[in-house]
């Protein structure tokens, strides 16, 4: 694991941080930080790289050179969504800042939608940015990947009896303090789940929550990540962290 993080400055202002992970993003990485940075040009941005091999790490070196405020961690390989983002999460507070920002790197989450994020920041300990609210929706997604994704999100509120709309999104941000209620290690689920998991931690510890409406753009360039595999370990996870949160409160309960 390469680190090479400077300490956040101190203060009372917010510290944002935008965690991106990647595996093999060379055609898309390169126009959303210059976008991202276009718009921002003070912004830390943190890309967690699962040991790329089509040319992604060169271009982040090469881009490192002009922006001093982009960082990278490097892993030694393919490790998963869920730990990518947890090692970037641990990264950023280690390195002093107060806001965590999740995104992907290949424009599905566009950079137009930060300003809104970081505007919430300071009310709320986790902002949603949400297919399913009113004003939401998805382009460029055929009508079975649809379904798929708002089950997914239904699945998951019937099970865990949560009022959040969009579950399976990844493009959310989290204060450290919502980090800290969470319990970044004791983390099990590994593919989308995580999002759920994450999302039902936080509400789960009486978190303010705040869902915002973005339109979410299929992927350009590149390969999808969805599995087979990631579909089931949503379907079998989801209910299991219900029966752990039962089990918990029965134990308090029996104290």
């Amino acid at each position: 694991m390469h680190d090479s993080s400077p300490k956040a400055e101190s203060s009372k202002e917010t510290k944002p941080l935008i965690c991106i992970p990647t595996y093999n993003e060379a055609k898309n990485i390169a126009p959303l930080l210059r976008e991202i940075f276009s718009l921002f040009p003070k912004i830390h941005i943190l890309i967690i790289d699962d040991n790329s091999t089509d040319g992604t790490q060169e271009i982040l070196a090469s881009l490192s050179r002009s922006y001093p405020n982009l960082h990278v961690l490097k892993r030694a390989g393919k490790l998963g969504l869920a730990s990518a983002y947890i090692d970037g999460f641990l990264w950023g507070l280690k390195s002093g800042f107060s806001h965590f920002i999740q995104m992907d790197a290949d424009f599905s989450h566009h950079p137009r939608y930060l300003a809104q994020t970081l505007a919430n920041l300071p009310h709320f300990e986790v902002v949603i940015n949400s297919r399913n609210i009113i004003g939401g929706g998805v382009v460029g997604w055929g009508l079975s990947r649809k379904i798929l994704s708002r089950f997914g999100s239904l699945y998951a509120r019937l099970w865990l009896g949560a009022r959040v709309m969009d579950f399976t999104g990844g493009f959310n941000a989290y204060s450290a303090r919502a980090l800290s209620a969470i319990d970044l290690h004791s983390i099990k689920s590994s593919g989308y789940c995580f999002q759920i998991e994450m999302k039902y931690r936080a509400y789960k510890a009486g978190l303010r929550l705040l869902e915002l409406p973005i339109i979410f753009e299929d992927r350009i360039a590149g390969k999808s990540k969805m599995s087979k595999t990631i579909v089931l370990e949503a379907l079998w996870r989801t209910p299991f962290l219900r029966l752990q949160a039962i089990k918990a409160t029965h134990k308090k309960v029996c104290k």
